[in-house]
């Protein structure tokens, strides 16, 4: 299908305002909450949220439970890992996808503020999102979860690290991995990455300076950064794996969810037509979006049942 044509306004809005490729964390930061409060909705009808905090050793981490108004007890339960490449956004940047999410899968969404780089590199966020898994795990009581129907999920760099904590924790402890748009090779070239890495919403000059704060002297073949660089995908939880057509991660998401398939894990995906990366982030640019979150609810409810 051709670009959707409000994604193409998005873009050609962006690249007029000189938006694309802001060049220090503390820009790539303002940019994407400028975007949000812009393209998305922060507020979605019969959806309340709640902020509760985490104390992991010396770090407080913040969570952010997105819940049901009409649901009660303990519920099946997403754990979310925002996008933004590992140095920006947050729990406000990604209130609206959560919630719209929560509201579409009648699942509580619980959405996790790791810390970002470059004053956070590699492995500090991921170490956060590992703590904040198991601590729901834990502790599923607390949070009014069921600890028998707990997912991770997450969104672009959010989305490996969702695919990551997975691997750690292995199907015996987490239901379900739901990748949206996720990044799950950092050091690929070639195919999507070349031909969207310019001019459609990520530019391969932001990924690379994003990359380079975050990842640090680490190894971006680490399976801890590079899910798809993994030797075996044997026993990993089962996966929905949802990507972009015009997307420089298309790729890389169709790779994994083959990679998981091979190894006799169940995987689910949709490639959404017509889209860009982020797409799911922008509900007022891009009306899509509320489409997909119920497409993605009503699969995260199945699969949770």
């Amino acid at each position: 299908m051709p670009l959707d044509r409000r994604a193409r306004r998005l873009l050609d809005m962006l690249a007029a305002s000189g938006g694309t490729a802001p060049e220090t964390p503390a820009a790539r930061r303002t940019a994407l909450e400028a975007l949000a409060q812009m393209a998305d909705e922060a507020d979605v009808d019969g959806v309340s949220s709640r902020d509760v905090v985490f104390e992991a050793g010396q770090a407080a981490i913040a969570f952010r439970i997105h819940s049901p108004d009409s649901a009660a007890g303990a519920l099946p339960a997403l754990i979310y890992f925002h996008g933004g490449g590992w140095v920006a956004g947050g729990l406000d940047t990604h209130a609206g996808v959560s919630a719209r999410l929560a509201a579409a899968s009648g699942v509580r969404i619980i959405s996790i503020d790791y810390r970002l780089a470059p004053e956070h590199p590699f492995p500090t966020g991921l170490e956060d999102c590992l703590a904040a898994a198991r601590a729901v795990i834990s502790d599923a009581a607390r949070f009014g979860v069921d600890a028998a129907r707990i997912a991770v999920g997450g969104d672009s760099a959010g989305g490996g690290l969702a695919a990551a904590v997975a691997r750690e924790l292995g199907a015996g402890t987490v239901a379900l991995q739901l990748l949206i748009c996720p990044i799950l090779d950092v050091a690929r070239t070639g195919g999507s990455r070349a031909t969207f890495g310019e001019d459609h919403f990520i530019s391969r000059a932001a990924f690379a300076r994003d990359l380079a704060d975050y990842l640090g002297s680490g190894d971006p073949g680490d399976p801890r950064v590079s899910p798809l660089k993994a030797r075996s995908f044997d026993g990993l939880p089962p996966a929905i794996i949802h990507t972009a057509e015009f997307d420089p991660f298309l790729d890389e998401g169709e790779a994994y969810a083959r990679a998981l398939r091979s190894a006799g894990v169940d995987c689910e995906t949709t490639r959404h037509a017509g889209m860009i990366h982020y797409f799911y982030a922008l509900a007022r640019a891009i009306p899509y979006a509320r489409d997909a979150a119920t497409l993605i609810g009503g699969q995260l409810r199945r699969a949770l049942s």
